[in-house]
């Protein structure tokens, strides 16, 4: 994985990230000797909410057949949440 430094995006800009991601996937950019952020380009962001909100998806689905959920009005709900 390539690595960019704070100091090396403030000089260079963007390129520096064109550049790290170039045969790569997704880039480190550190911040004082720390890895701070992670840059990865739109198709492989896209892809990964695309696979959060499947997750999200599954989850809920196995709470309903769990019964880990409650069915009532609009009006119960906010009632119940903002108690």
């Amino acid at each position: 994985m390539a690595s960019i430094t704070a100091s090396e995006l403030k000089i260079k800009g963007i390129s520096v990230v064109e550049t790290a991601l170039k045969g790569e996937e997704e880039a480190i950019i550190t911040v004082r000797g720390k890895d701070k952020y992670v840059v990865i380009d739109m198709n492989k962001y896209s892809n990964l909410r695309e696979y959060e909100l499947e997750i999200a998806l599954l989850e809920a689905k196995a709470d309903v057949k769990a019964g880990r959920v409650k069915r009532e009005s609009v009006a119960a709900h906010m009632k119940r949440v903002t108690k």
